[in-house]
Order: structure tokens, then sequence, then C-alpha cells
């Protein structure tokens, strides 16, 4: 019961500091994007990919990076020329709200227009704490097999859209992607499912429109309720 009272205390400390966060990013017109999946499914490629065509497309953007150590993943990130800071975990397995508040202390939220949470490497922590985001992003790997889904649904039901990463080394896997989508499906019915490859462009296209096309979406609901 001990064990249980914690966990509970801690959810909803992070529950209330995320919706603190929400109505700071809010207030500010920033889209906050929490990325989530296992290890080496291809987030820091991805993400890297996503900042520079967004902002070369003249929308501002910035990113956070979760790992338990090192900053080689931010210091990638940040050859595609936008701030990006990183949050070292030390041995803690998912992004916290607080952590989050923390590392965007000083930055002015209102001068971008995406901010990417790359989380840590993880298919279960993550899916409990809030970010305060507008939208979860789950990734499977062609090269993790079509199950996931169902081995960790946490993970995929409490995701927004489900990005498959990697389509290029689809046929050298024997990736099934059709059984990927109905096992997605199965966890989280009608979920947004898109397929890219940040080394070829896959997909990519469509990936950008879906995100700004939610941003969108989001800012006149914002509108819509102010009025």
């Amino acid at each position: 019961m001990r064990t249980v009272d914690v966990k509970q205390g801690i959810l909803s400390k992070n529950d209330r500091l995320a919706r603190k966060l929400r109505q700071r990013f809010e207030e500010a017109g920033v889209y906050v994007l929490n990325m989530v999946s296992s290890p080496g499914t291809g987030k820091t490629e991805l993400l890297q990919r996503t900042l520079k065509e967004l902002s070369e497309a003249g929308y501002k953007v910035a990113a956070l990076v979760g790992d338990l150590q090192t900053d080689n993943d931010a210091k990638r990130l940040q050859k595609s020329g936008v701030p990006v800071r990183q949050i070292t975990t030390s041995g803690l397995c998912h992004l916290e709200a607080q952590m989050v508040e923390e590392h965007l202390a000083d930055w002015n939220l209102a001068d971008y227009d995406f901010l990417f949470v790359e989380n840590v490497g993880n298919l279960v922590c993550p899916s409990s704490f809030d970010l305060g985001e507008q939208l979860r992003i789950a990734l499977l790997s062609v090269t993790e097999g079509e199950d996931k889904p169902l081995k960790y649904p946490p993970i995929f039901s409490s995701a927004h859209v489900a990005v498959i990463t990697k389509a290029d080394l689809a046929e050298a896997c024997e990736f099934q992607a059709e059984s990927a989508y109905e096992n997605l499906q199965s966890v989280h019915p009608n979920i947004t499912v898109l397929t890219t490859s940040a080394r070829t462009g896959l997909g990519f296209l469509e990936w950008l429109d879906y995100l700004t096309q939610q941003r969108r979406a989001w800012l006149d609901e914002l509108k819509g309720a102010a009025v």
C-alpha cells in the first residue's frame, strides 16, 4: 500500500505541474510535442530532419532531449541549427513535468511555433507522465517487429499518433506493415498511423503536413475558446 500511495503522490504532483505548463504553452502559442518510443527507434534521426525542414519552411522550432546520461543526442540535434537543450535524468527512465519546467526557465516560449520533447527511450514509464504537451507521438521502428503495441499497450493507447520509422529497412526486416497497423488499431482504435524514413525522406511530406495541420487546428481551437 505504501508503494501505491507514493506512486499516486508522484503522479498527482506531476499532473498539477503539467496543467500549469499546458496553460503556459497555450498563452505563449507554442505547440508542444512529446516523442516516446523504445531505444533505437530513430527518434533523434527523425527529429533532426523534422527540426531542419520545419525551420527551412519558416517555422520557429526548439527541442528538449531526455537521456539517462550523455548529451550526445542534443549535440546531434544542434546540427539542425535550432535551440536544443539536454535533460539528463541520471538514471530515471522518463521525463517529468518538473524537468521540462526547469529547462525552460529562461526561454521566451512565445518566440517558438513548435517545441519538441524527445523523451527517454522507454516503452513503460513515459506513458504515465504528462508533460503538458498538446500531442504525444509514439514511434515504432520496423526493426522492432509488429507486436510492440501488443506488448506495451499503454504507450500506444496514450498517444495521439503512431509513427512507423526506418521504413527504408522494412523489406530487409520482413516487416509486416498490415499486421503492425492492425496491432496499433487493436490497442488504440482509429489512431493516426504515419510511415516515415528520415534517411530517405519517405513519408516526410505527410508527416510535416500532419504536424502543421495539428498546430493550426489547435490555434483555431484556442481562438474559438477565447471568443
